[in-house]
């Protein structure tokens, strides 16, 4: 009797919403042995995308809170009806929209993209911080409307000598450093998670918090939004702050307070902020911080470079890959899932191969 040829596995599905993505994503995935990609629509309560997300056994969900429909975000309710998901992946460093231990829980391996637009970040770090010092703003301001009498008028200062504090030296925060020392800065750094011989390995010297607020020229945030961090720039904490020094977040809104923030630069004890992260993004345009000429703005941009978003892609893309292949990822955020995950597989697998 002649043997039936055995079937070719169904294809794991992987998953993501049609938001902007750049193209190596797809082609990542499309390429990958086994895998297969579906793109669904992004509007919120989309039956389709419930239909798709229901079958999937990966999810790639943007990072950017803001951008993303509420009933998208990887929670206890989404999981709920999602009982095939092994992976889910963050489209960039932060993963402020999947709840991990809930991920953890229902065995879902969570990864995020920590150092992919580490460059880009910590680049827009120095875009404003050299903004603010150099008062390009009012330079500017001054030249197109013809107000630019005298240069005197529009001095700036200098970077050089001067104490930044950098509160988080991972990825990014240990680029800042480096950046820093190029300007001839001293970095002095708060991470809770690293030993103290491990941040001065980082171009560091290790502090308490409320030492650096106390000794930094230029306090500047490059740590995650979390429960630890959430607020921790508060009224207290500008207070902290040297008088005339300047504040600086290419983080994730939520950890400063903007109104304490606006209140510190108004009594004038602070001379200056950078933000690039927001409460609500993008803020309202008559938010009051927007409206400050001692503080340079931009719209969470920081990461948003082509090179930076074509590694969040790739990184992303292929690290989902290696979950469905039962290999461990790099930038895998919840590890005491991993065992219970490589279960989860070997059952899924098996369950397609009857």
């Amino acid at each position: 009797m002649t043997a039936m040829p055995e079937q070719p596995l169904a294809p794991l599905q992987v998953v993501r919403l049609d938001l902007w993505t750049n193209p190596v994503f797809d082609e990542v995935i499309v390429q990958a042995p086994g895998l297969a990609l579906s793109v669904l629509p992004a509007t919120a309560g989309d039956p389709a995308t419930w239909a798709g997300l229901a079958r999937a056994q990966a999810y790639h969900v943007s990072a950017a809170k803001d951008e993303l429909p509420c009933c998208w975000r990887v929670n206890e309710a989404l999981l709920a009806r999602c009982p095939g998901l092994l992976c889910v992946s963050s489209g960039g460093a932060g993963y402020d929209t999947i709840d991990v231990a809930a991920c953890t829980r229902a065995g879902v391996a969570v990864v995020n993209q920590a150092g992919a637009n580490a460059a880009s970040v910590a680049e827009m770090t120095f875009a404003m911080l050299l903004a603010l010092v150099k008062r390009l703003a009012a330079s500017g301001a001054a030249l197109r409307n013809g107000t630019a009498a005298s240069r005197e008028a529009l001095m700036g200062n200098e970077i050089e000598g001067r104490v930044l504090g950098i509160v988080g030296l991972g990825a990014i925060g240990r680029r800042v450093a480096r950046i820093a020392a190029g300007f001839g800065m001293r970095s002095i750094a708060y991470d809770p998670l690293l030993a103290p011989d491990e941040i001065r390995v980082r171009g560091a010297e290790p502090v308490e918090f409320a030492d650096l607020l106390q000794q930094a020229d230029v306090v500047s945030l490059h740590c995650p939004l979390d429960a630890a961090t959430r607020g921790m720039m508060d009224a207290e904490a500008y207070a902290r702050m040297k008088a005339g020094s300047l504040f600086l977040s290419t983080a994730r809104g939520g950890i400063h307070d903007e109104t304490a923030l606006q209140q510190a630069l108004e009594s004038g004890h602070l001379a200056g902020a950078g933000l690039d992260v927001w409460q609500v993004e993008p803020p309202a345009p008559a938010h009051p911080l927007l409206r400050r000429e001692d503080v340079v703005v931009a719209f969470h941009t920081g990461g948003v470079t082509h090179e930076g978003r074509r590694k969040v892609a790739e990184g992303s893309a292929r690290q989902i890959a290696a979950v469905l292949a039962g290999e461990r990822p790099p930038q895998l955020l919840n590890p005491e899932v991993w065992p219970r995950l490589l279960q989860r597989l070997a059952d899924t697998r098996m369950a397609r191969a009857a």
